[in-house]
């Protein structure tokens, strides 16, 4: 006879009526232990699979992301190019993915017979979504953390602009009018009011204003605790500001998703509303060198997008082009958000033009993937990390599991969809039903 599993069935019969082989028996006492010891084995095998089935959904596989909350490394070089390969896909601290499982896949994520999506997309990661429902309509790789670029300083205006006294004038500095990248035109020994600081800082993308405003809130550390604490708060986990105007730095990153849920606090606000919806500024003269001069708002789709409200561009060698943009039509408020995108065949602009007619022309009754979560109440911490591997079936409200998900790039499917191994919970179920039969033989015989 061989081995193996053609053995095992033998040798089970043979102890179970009592010989280990011909001739040779086990007495009573013996056989009665042996039984105890199986009954106690068999139940402990079904409490196992029993426990882990009541455990529920757990990642598994090699398709599971890194939960790791982002960390910056300012002694790192700057990056000059997106990440090799794709961003990192972002994660609550706890592992689950942020609004809905669906919006866990890296690739397409729309819902079930919607219309094509418009031609000449470049963003690698983008988000169409209604800032009233808070449902997130469609969306392609919503939570990986890209180089944000200068639409990191929605958030910037957003940390600020409860924290600093209105009446506040700063003075520009030497630092100020020098600093790296875009700016608006601050002179050393200009006075600054904080309201028009932030008018230049969303109008003209200034990090000049950034650097003045970050000084009133008491320097880059409090500033940057300020912005990262505020990402927090509203479950912008993907988030990471290193830099108060967007300039890259080495682990800086945000989302599609986490820029749809920042300015749709500022949409919200009329006081934010009002500073991003400004068309046209005055920056005060500093005489006698520096005429006062005029500012336009660098966000053309308020004057070429029906029913425009606000937004922001960026642009850095490793963010490439990055927009977020919010519009109302016929009651309606859409937020788009665009990252890693690319200024050929057509512009950005006109690429969140053709993602918002997209949303707006979707039916209301169109099933959502997800949705735009609301900030933590006051006083409740953020998840801490779990001790296992992270959980993407989403115990997030409002997750919908009617999606269609493009197969390129896509990170969902039953892989990560969680729940014990199945082949697993087969042996154990195997070898349950076997030591109860065993046990069932062996006492029909003993009668």
């Amino acid at each position: 006879m061989g081995t193996g599993h053609g053995a095992a069935p033998a040798a089970g019969r043979t102890a179970a009526s009592g010989h280990t082989g011909p001739g040779t028996a086990i007495p009573c006492s013996a056989m009665a232990t042996l039984r105890r010891r199986l009954a106690v084995l068999a139940a402990g095998t079904m409490l196992a699979a029993g426990a882990m089935l009541a455990a529920g959904p757990t990642l598994v596989g090699p398709v599971a992301a890194d939960p790791a909350i982002p960390t910056l490394d300012p002694s790192a070089p700057t990056p000059t190019t997106p990440h090799p390969g794709g961003p990192p896909e972002g994660r609550s601290p706890d592992g689950s993915v942020v609004g809905g499982h669906a919006l866990g896949d890296s690739g397409f994520v729309l819902p079930e017979d919607a219309p094509d999506l418009p031609a000449d997309l470049t963003a690698h990661g983008w988000v169409v979504a209604d800032l009233d429902s808070g449902e997130v309509l469609a969306a392609r790789d919503p939570h990986g953390r890209y180089y944000p670029a200068s639409t990191l300083k929605t958030l910037t205006l957003l940390a600020l602009h409860d924290e600093l006294d209105p009446a506040t004038v700063v003075t520009g500095t030497f630092d100020d009018a020098n600093v790296e990248g875009t700016k608006v035109g601050i002179v050393e020994g200009g006075k600054y009011p904080v309201p028009l600081l932030f008018q230049a800082l969303m109008m003209a993308s200034g990090n000049d204003a950034a650097s003045a405003l970050t000084r009133a809130a008491g320097g880059p550390d409090p500033t940057l605790a300020l912005m990262n604490d505020t990402a927090s708060q509203l479950q912008a986990y993907d988030t990471l500001a290193g830099t108060p105007s967007g300039l890259d730095v080495a682990g800086q990153s945000s989302s599609p998703y986490d820029l749809a849920l920042i300015m749709r606090q500022l949409v919200d606000d009329p006081e934010l509303l009002a500073v991003m919806h400004t068309q046209t500024l005055m920056m005060p003269a500093v005489p006698p060198r520096f005429p006062a001069f005029q500012i336009q708002n660098q966000n053309e789709m308020l004057s070429t997008y029906p029913g425009a409200l606000a937004g922001k561009n960026g642009f850095t060698d490793a963010a490439r082009y990055t927009l977020v943009v919010a519009a109302a039509q016929d009651g309606r408020r859409l937020v788009v958000t665009l990252m890693q995108g690319e200024q050929l065949p057509i512009r950005m602009s006109e690429q969140a033009s053709r993602l918002l007619d997209w949303g707006f022309a979707l039916p209301t009754s169109a099933e959502p993937v997800g949705e735009l979560v609301a900030p933590r109440p006051p006083g409740v911490p953020a998840p801490t990390p779990t001790a296992g591997p992270a959980d993407t079936t989403g115990a997030d409200p409002g997750s919908s599991p009617d999606v269609a998900a493009a197969p390129a790039g896509s990170r969902s499917g039953p892989s990560s969809s969680g729940g014990p191994s199945a082949w697993l919970l087969a042996g154990l179920a195997v070898v349950s039903a076997a030591l109860v039969v065993g046990l069932a033989r062996g006492r029909r015989r003993r009668h």
